[in-house]
């Protein structure tokens, strides 16, 4: 189970430090009823990871199964796409309060490029009361969009890879 808020964001936090950074491409094999979704995600100076992940439809709580795959079933994976995957660099700042911020820049110099942020929470409600103000982030979190289907990273492909061939 995952739960998650989510906000469209300008840029990379200002005043924080990220403690990890990580290249990643992502590309989509069903969108509906569930979505398939299959990652590849290196950390700056560290490991590699190949990931098949399926998630549920839903806003701040969704069910989330993720699996490790070789490369090469991921290469597999990504041919039989046929499409060009998503690029996206995420980074991870530690908040004062433990929460992790996790920021993404996806598509960086593409149309349509975006950055978004997420914080993932143990329960529905310390996702609740988790505040953005109390965090320092009231102006860069502004605009949520956790309920929101049409800014996910599924909707972004449909609309990036499907609509253009």
């Amino acid at each position: 189970m995952e739960i998650e808020r989510k906000w469209l964001v300008n840029g990379w936090p200002k005043g924080l430090r990220p403690e990890h950074i990580y290249t990643m491409e992502q590309g989509y094999l069903a969108l509906r009823p569930t979505t398939v979704r299959i990652r590849r995600e290196a950390e700056r100076g560290g490991t590699t990871a190949y990931i098949l992940c399926f998630k549920s439809k839903g806003g701040l709580v969704r069910e989330e199964i993720e699996l490790p795959i070789d490369e090469t079933l991921f290469e597999r994976l990504r041919a039989l796409i046929g499409l060009p995957l998503i690029r996206k660099e995420r980074r991870d700042y530690l908040l004062p309060d433990g929460q992790t911020l996790e920021v993404n820049e996806v598509d960086a110099g593409a149309p349509g490029s975006f950055f978004y942020a997420e914080v993932e929470f143990p329960t529905v409600k310390a996702a609740d009361a988790w505040s953005p103000k109390a965090a320092g982030l009231a102006a860069y979190l502004a605009n949520e969009v956790t309920e929101k289907q049409d800014v996910s990273m599924g909707a972004y492909w449909e609309r990036t890879r499907y609509d253009v061939q």
